[in-house]
């Protein structure tokens, strides 16, 4: 098992793979290294000595500068080491060379049992949602899933219903936004079929709701405005059944994964998560583009220093400029809050090693592995072109895993180096970077990515490994937190409320 790693040939400092005492002397490159103080796994050590202002390089590049001159062995993290970003950057383009990879996939693994819907695309699951067109509705919501749960069957696989407690009190983009978000959220292939809930005098209402939905599959959609009836839990288990009647036709067949769209986000990152998790992400989105499907990267925030590496990877021009807004939009909305942009990492990130968000950037890209980006998303808007995508969310993980899902992702990857149990309204796939977490919470974690250092695999058989764990997902396995019932929804609240 390896005890520390240098990422890159360029980097002066390595990352502890177990917790060091002062006094230990390791050998790194044929040189030498005693560490001057205690090192905790996931921190990092200098390699040599470095004067005051020097650039710390990890990954192969700069993840800030040393604050006061640092000894070799040091500790490096938040005590001596600062951020070098600042809050307007000039971008230019420079195309890199890497091509998307060729696909080498069996002709098996190039498919999926899902089920297709009438407007081409498909769900890895048939559920029956109830979704609120405003807060105020929420338990009624609720009471009519919790009074439908008999109409789950072999090809129904579960009733829940989504609170949020938007749809109304809202202004301008804010508004705009959370229709997307609902409307997105009533066509998604996963859901076999949906009653949309309204009160009835709310701004969100369903009539306003109706035109951002475009054409829908009317067999699949009901429609229940709760001043208009009697008993609207009554009302609402009739449509429920219809709904269900229509659910039960629908079976598993067999789907390309040209028609999989996998979102990916981090939570709760270690010092690890940048060599295991994300990396093995990353393997993934590269065998899952390059059968012909789509993965979506946001938390823009956390692509603070690192998105010059994105934007060379841009598939034209145009969308370089995309990226370019993505990432100067973002900082421009924590302005207009008053907001410091680069108030990250958190404090559990430091704790497990991060130290600046330079250092968190570097990691959090590796989900996105070496395929070029073919678009740029705006929130709430559904995924076009197949490939790699950025999308605009912010790094809270409920809102971004919500996005991803609103989106068209059908399945989230979640790495995490500290463990959560949320989830979003698709399957959500926790992926540790270490193994102690996957041990400790067996009932959060369902891929174990900390193997890669442990087991002696290579990243692309870990990556083979979880593509293939994916697949039996997308084709019904259901992950941990869909085991437990959690369910999570979180739209993205950008502006006051009246």
């Amino acid at each position: 098992m390896q005890e520390y790693i240098k990422i890159n040939t360029a980097d002066n400092v390595a990352v502890a793979l177990r917790d060091y005492k002062k006094g230990e002397t390791l050998c790194v490159d044929g040189v030498d290294v005693t560490l001057a103080e205690d090192i905790a796994r996931g921190h990092k050590f200098t390699l040599t000595a470095l004067e005051a202002g020097a650039p710390v390089i990890k990954y192969g590049f700069p993840i800030g500068h040393t604050k006061d001159a640092v000894q070799m062995g040091a500790h490096i993290h938040v005590h001596n080491l600062k951020t070098g970003l600042g809050d307007d950057l000039s971008y230019e383009y420079h195309p890199t060379n890497v091509e998307n990879r060729t696909c080498t996939l069996p002709e098996e693994d190039r498919f999926f049992m899902g089920y297709e819907r009438a407007d081409g695309k498909a769900g890895v699951r048939n559920e029956l949602w109830v979704i609120p067109t405003v807060g105020c509705v929420n338990s009624i919501a609720g009471a009519i899933a919790n009074r439908c749960q008999d109409l789950k069957c072999e090809n129904i696989e579960a009733v829940v219903s989504y609170a949020h407690p938007y749809g109304c009190s809202q202004m301008g983009d804010d508004q705009e936004n959370t229709r997307k978000a609902l409307a997105s959220l009533m066509k998604h292939p996963n859901a076999g079929g949906v009653l949309v809930l309204g009160l009835g005098c709310e701004n969100s209402n369903i009539d306003v709701l109706k035109p951002y939905l475009g054409e829908y599959d009317s067999s699949r959609i009901r429609f229940l405005v709760c001043q208009e009836v009697e008993d609207e839990i009554e009302e609402g288990v009739k449509l429920m059944q219809e709904l269900a009647q229509e659910a039960r036709k629908v079976t598993r067949t067999k789907v390309s994964v040209e028609k999989l769209v996998i979102g990916m986000k981090c939570g709760g990152s270690d010092g690890l998560s940048g060599i295991t998790a994300n990396p093995v992400v990353g393997e993934l989105s590269d065998l899952v583009t390059s059968a012909g499907g789509s993965t979506i990267l946001t938390e823009v925030p956390e692509m603070f220093g690192a998105e010059t590496i994105l934007m060379d990877r841009c598939i034209n021009e145009k969308v370089f400029e995309k990226t370019v807004h993505l990432i100067n939009d973002f900082k421009d909305y924590f302005r207009r809050h008053d907001q410091t942009i680069y108030e990250n990492p958190s404090p559990g990130n430091k704790a497990g090693g991060i130290s600046t968000l330079e250092d968190k950037a570097l990691g959090c890209t590796q989900k996105s592995g070496s395929s070029k980006v073919m678009d740029v998303l705006t929130y709430a808007q559904p995924i076009e072109v197949a490939g790699l995508n950025l999308l605009s969310a912010p790094g809270n993980d409920l809102v971004a895993s919500t996005a991803l899902a609103v989106s068209g992702a059908q399945i989230v990857l979640f790495t995490t180096g500290r463990g959560t149990p949320f989830a979003s309204a698709v399957p959500t796939v926790k992926v540790s970077s270490n193994s102690q977490l996957a041990g400790k919470k067996k009932g959060w974690i369902d891929f174990d990515a900390g193997r890669l250092l442990q087991d002696g695999m290579t990243l692309e058989e870990l990556g083979l490994e979880f593509y293939e764990y994916v697949l039996a997902v997308a084709n019904g396995q259901k992950v941990k937190s869909e085991e437990d019932g959690y369910r999570d929804l979180a739209i993205f609240k950008q502006g006051v409320t009246l």
